[in-house]
């Protein structure tokens, strides 16, 4: 693809979506990119943990549907932040569900059947994920001094690890052991 098309898609955005910025360009830029790859793993969770909530079975069925029902409720509650963030500093986001299925580094389960173990299991280590691309973007943020977002970041990096440390609480066989 040749430069001219780039350049004139981002005067494009410029012109009808940009919102005024101190941040440089290419910052601006970046982080939009990370803030919406982001954003395409936070829906994919979300889905993956409603599913899970709705598929819930076996002798700690209540708890466990109330505790995934709670997660979601908490992982939903980031998208519209996560988005507008990115619109703030002129940048842009998500536009479909097939760009966030491109875009998701978090993996689907359609089984018929999955185990609440490993229900949560999974859930646990796709919240580890969520953590690590929330670094990452955090990182882009410190280096562009965008103190907003890092802000943000770092309280949705906190929710993450409660959630990663209840699931794993939640699946450990033996009261004391670590796996």
């Amino acid at each position: 693809m040749s430069k001219a098309p780039l350049d004139a898609k981002a005067a494009h955005i410029k012109e009808y979506l940009g919102t005024p910025t101190d941040l440089k360009s290419a910052d601006v830029h970046d982080i939009a990119i990370g803030l919406a790859d982001t954003l395409a793993d936070v829906f994919a969770l979300y889905i993956k943990t409603k599913n899970f909530h709705w598929h819930m079975s076996g002798r700690h069925f209540r708890d466990y549907h109330l505790l995934l029902d709670e997660q979601s409720n908490q992982i939903f509650a980031m998208t519209d932040p996560l988005a507008e963030r990115a619109r703030k500093i002129g940048g842009t986001t998500l536009h479909s569900v097939g760009e966030i299925s491109r875009r998701t580094q978090i993996a689907d389960n359609d089984a018929l059947y999955v185990t609440p173990e490993d229900m949560l299991a999974e859930l646990r280590d796709d919240n580890l994920a969520l953590t690590k691309r929330l670094r990452k973007v955090h990182a882009l943020c410190a280096e562009a001094n965008d103190v907003a977002t890092s802000s943000l970041i770092e309280n949705w990096i906190d929710e993450t690890e409660r959630r990663t440390w209840f699931l794993f609480e939640s699946t450990r066989p033996v009261f004391g052991k670590n796996d």
